[in-house]
């Protein structure tokens, strides 16, 4: 056979294409070529010692009212109903707010909690009892306003489609425990995905392998994971073989970095089909555990979800996030109000979230587990009245909101940031979302501007060119 049969860079129209483009052309040739092994190489490494060694983050998509179950406002009642005044909203652009709004006051009575004394509402009536163990940010605050844009800042650092999410940012910079098991794992429950999509647990520019894998309840936990019909073991295996040697045939012509993620990806779905079946019998648990999580057997749900989160980090999983969708609290009706649907969202998460904790904290994990809690941005203090709607509802606002954390070295019984009497903006420690990404990292031993991907001919980070530590919340 002739060398230019097997080598397209030796064939006519290769030759002449790879000349027109000169040295450029061969400059980029080395550039794809020290990628290629990208997928396969060792991570960069912690930076230092480490409190956390591995994250579970709750995303409540649509955004909780913090006015409604972290933030207390005594103003708001007292100014119930009355138009907020015009010097605190001039200029301000809403996402459905229309005219001069007025305030609106919580219909929920706030107690403090726990020997820390923390303010929450009634409708957190479980995770009160483990507040003593919560990092409480009140004045987290974003730059978007708007449900995807602001879920892809809050996961990938930046607003819009094509930089990697944190999972992927951890998967590069600390690999997984388990070579069994993905280094990112999603598990979406409620009725609805993210509104940012699979962007949010996307890898970006860094190679597809540190993408997150969504574990499915119903069906194949992995889309396409168990054997096609007709086919057993030894012929799958047979077939992965041969594709990986077509694989390696192509990336030692082409310098492709993606068939490298290709053959790395392959074989870990082989790995995970013996790991994964075993891995989503959460039925297995005792049954004091998952009484703990009031689970629902044969349902897509989040306390199911929050005790797979459990049993993925246990088997050495790095990143866990779970998506609950339905906290998009406008009040055009009575599936998205603040009297039906928030409080249908809490008796859906609250004892989960805090049987999550109590479960980490039982098995010795939770010492070295950050659990992470919160949506995309806050709401308004003011009641939105769509086309006149008579139900309570909150609008978006990206000034001012809450979110906690726990265990992985947190300091647990601390409040960080208040906000004014009307809950509208921040008067003491903001905290950006940069901030928190730069204090997530930390504790897991990761110096926030020395992990970086070059790409475009220039280095990038997750907290891009901001952040800074929050320590007011770490341990040490």
């Amino acid at each position: 056979m002739e060398p230019s049969a097997t080598n397209p860079l030796l064939q006519r129209r290769g030759f002449l294409r790879a000349s027109a483009g000169g040295l450029g052309s061969l400059a980029l040739a080395n550039l794809l070529a020290a990628d290629a092994g990208d997928a396969l190489a060792t991570p960069p490494g912690a930076h230092f010692a480490p409190r956390a060694k591995r994250v579970i983050w709750l995303h409540m998509a649509g955004s909780p009212s913090q006015l409604d179950l972290f933030d207390p406002k005594p103003a708001l009642t007292k100014y119930d109903g009355q138009e907020v005044p015009q010097e605190i909203i001039a200029g301000e652009r809403f996402a459905f707010i229309e005219g001069v709004p007025k305030l609106l006051a919580s219909p929920y009575r706030f107690a403090q909690h726990g020997q820390s004394g923390q303010m929450l509402s009634e409708l957190l009536p479980c995770l009160g009892r483990v507040v003593d163990k919560l990092a409480v940010i009140r004045s987290m605050h974003t730059t978007q306003f708007n449900h995807a844009p602001a879920q892809l800042f809050l996961n990938t650092g930046f607003e819009r489609i094509g930089r990697p999410s944190m999972g992927s940012w951890l998967s590069y910079g600390l690999g997984s425990e388990n070579a069994n098991l993905p280094g990112f794992v999603v598990l979406l429950s409620g009725k609805f995905g993210p509104s940012g999509g699979g962007s949010c647990w996307g890898s970006g520019f860094l190679p597809t392998v540190h993408q997150g894998v969504r574990l499915r309840s119903e069906g194949d936990p992995v889309l396409f994971l168990s054997d096609p019909p007709g086919i057993d073991g030894e012929a799958r295996r047979r077939s992965l073989d041969a594709l990986k040697a077509l694989n390696e045939e192509r990336r030692a012509t082409d310098a492709d970095p993606e068939l490298a993620t290709r053959i790395a990806q392959y074989e870990l779905a082989w790995r995970m089909q013996a790991s994964v079946p075993e891995l989503i019998e959460i039925e297995r648990e005792p049954e004091s555990v998952r009484a703990l999580y009031g689970i629902e057997p044969g349902r897509v749900s989040f306390a199911n979800n929050c005790l797979l989160a459990r049993r993925l980090v246990e088997r050495g999983v790095r990143f866990v996030q779970l998506y609950h969708w339905g906290w998009d609290s406008h009040g055009t009706n009575p599936d998205d109000d603040i009297v039906t649907s928030l409080r249908e969202r809490c008796l859906e998460t609250d004892r989960a979230c805090a049987a999550l904790i109590l479960d980490l904290e039982q098995r010795g994990l939770l010492e070295d587990t950050l659990v992470v809690w919160g949506g995309e941005f806050g709401r308004t203090p003011m009641n939105e009245e769509r086309n006149g709607s008579t139900f309570l509802g909150r609008d978006h606002h990206p000034h001012a909101f809450t979110m906690w954390l726990a265990g992985g070295g947190v300091r647990g019984g601390t409040s960080v940031g208040a906000t004014d009497e009307l809950g509208y903006h921040i008067t003491e420690r903001p905290v950006s979302v940069h901030d928190l990404h730069a204090t997530v990292l930390h504790l897991l031993g990761l110096d926030h501007e020395r992990l970086t991907y070059r790409f475009q001919g220039r280095d990038f980070r997750l907290t891009d060119v901001a952040g800074e530590v929050v320590r007011e919340v770490c341990h040490g």
